[in-house]
């Protein structure tokens, strides 16, 4: 199947690697120093989580990373998307810095170098300090200079041997969902909050931007955004504004920011919200990236809804297509598409997919096997259509899969499971998938190619 993949394509630096994010797969929540975050109040909240699970051991990674460490050895991958822990590091959100927290992660990212595994490091992957959010959280600037302050930290400590540094993942999760649809955490329903949040979010990349590069002057420094193509229902005129629409709140308002070119009018306009804007704001936000982060799942068809809350869509179900255990439609042609608008209309540099992969209801066969021909033929579709775009321009130089670990997944809980690695949570004994061992073969193959080539 992986016959289908140009490789050739691909550059023979091209890092392979898998994604994780600390809540969902460390534990340890109350461990040497840390201090709750604002999805450990979320997921103890209850109804709000799947089964009322939590994050409380999940993986169990903190304890089990250099196992985990070796899984990522034997699947032959060359680089690592991990995620800090804001409370770990800095319980308070800001004040002392939490020795024994960022000790862990300094062991980590040594662990990965020797073993050969460049590390890729995100600043925030959602687990905002719940002593933060009591003051505001992100709809406040303080968070955003909070966050400038933590990125300056964790960058002395190890910009010597990171050089991949993320600030941000899934802003628009962060904001939107967070803050608007009140399905993540801090599980608020609030447009003016939400709005005032995605600004800050976008200021505090902007300041961490900074703080990163004035603590590790060699540090290449991106942000993960989320994006989906966009396509309207119908052709009525109503639902192609609508698809307008939709595309400025998941993509645009993202995009343009970091790339000068401000927030999209039109979707100003859509919000109604006055920005809290400062003189200098705009430039800091677009200070030059060296690197974007594309993560993606899904295409997105919409139809007009004007009695509904911004940006007046909602999402239409579509009959007769496949689909992941999550729902969502699958169509690998999307990463094509979105890869070469990044390069074409915003001037991408350097891309990474950072984050891509499909859930489905494994099963662990009597052997102790776990067979996913599902998310193998996603993995190697996706992957085809990532190649498809490199050979057309798009500088891609990387693809992490989303996920190495089976892990607790939000508002899912444990149902939903993504990794190329079964997590059995009882046990917490970990177990290859068919997915994991195809994309070694993938790895394997491109290496002997580039080889070859040189």
């Amino acid at each position: 199947m992986s016959e289908r993949i140009d490789l050739a394509a691909l550059p023979h630096d091209f890092l392979w690697g898998t994604a994780t994010a600390a809540y969902q797969i460390e534990g340890a929540v109350a461990e040497d120093g840390r201090a709750p975050s604002i999805w450990d109040t979320f997921s103890h909240t209850p109804g709000k989580i799947a089964g009322d699970d939590h994050g409380d051991v999940a993986c169990d990674h903190y304890h089990r990373w250099r196992e985990d460490i070796a899984l990522m050895r034997r699947l032959g991958t060359n680089a690592y998307r991990l995620s800090i822990a804001w409370p770990r590091v800095f319980p308070g959100g800001d004040g002392p810095l939490n020795q024994k927290g960022i000790d862990f992660y300094d062991r980590l990212v040594d662990g990965l170098l020797e073993a050969g595994i460049t590390p890729s490091v995100t600043l925030y992957h959602w687990d905002l300090p719940q002593a933060l959010q009591d003051r505001g959280g992100w709809p406040e600037r303080a968070t955003a200079l909070a966050f400038a302050d933590y990125a300056s930290a964790v960058a002395e400590r190890l910009g010597d041997r990171v050089r991949l540094w993320a600030t941000l993942n899934e802003p628009s999760c962060s904001a939107w969902i967070g803050h608007l649809e009140g399905k993540m955490a801090p599980g608020l329903t609030d447009l003016t909050a939400a709005v005032r949040a995605s600004y800050h979010l976008l200021l505090g990349h902007g300041l961490a931007t900074q703080a990163i590069r004035a603590a590790a002057p060699a540090a290449q420094v991106g942000i993960v955004n989320n994006l989906s193509t966009v396509h309207p229902a119908t052709d009525r005129p109503e639902d192609v504004a609508a698809a307008r629409r939709h595309d400025g709140h998941v993509n645009r308002w993202w995009l343009d920011p970091v790339h000068g070119r401000g927030f999209p009018a039109d979707m100003r306009e859509v919000y109604g919200v006055e920005l809290p804007e400062q003189e200098g704001d705009l430039a800091t936000i677009a200070a030059p990236l060296d690197w974007l982060g594309l993560n993606y799942y899904f295409p997105a068809y919409v139809a007009d809804d004007p009695s509904g809350p911004a940006p007046y869509v909602f999402s239409v179900r579509r009959e007769g297509v496949r689909r992941t255990g999550m729902d969502w439609e699958i169509d690998a042609d999307g990463i094509e598409t979105l890869l070469l608008r990044l390069t074409d209309d915003y001037g991408a540099r350097k891309i990474y997919i950072t984050e891509n992969g499909s859930a489905y209801p494994d099963v662990v066969r009597p052997d102790g096997t776990v067979d996913d021909p599902e998310r193998q033929e996603y993995l190697v579709n996706h992957l085809a259509a990532c190649a498809a775009a490199a050979r057309k321009g798009a500088p891609l130089a990387g693809y992490f899969a989303w996920s190495l670990l089976d892990n607790f997944e939000w508002a899912y809980g444990y149902d939903k499971r993504f990794g190329l690695v079964h997590v059995d949570y009882r046990t917490q004994v970990r177990t290859i998938k068919g997915s994991g061992h195809r994309y070694a073969d993938i790895v394997r193959s491109h290496r002997g190619r580039t080889r070859k080539a040189a």
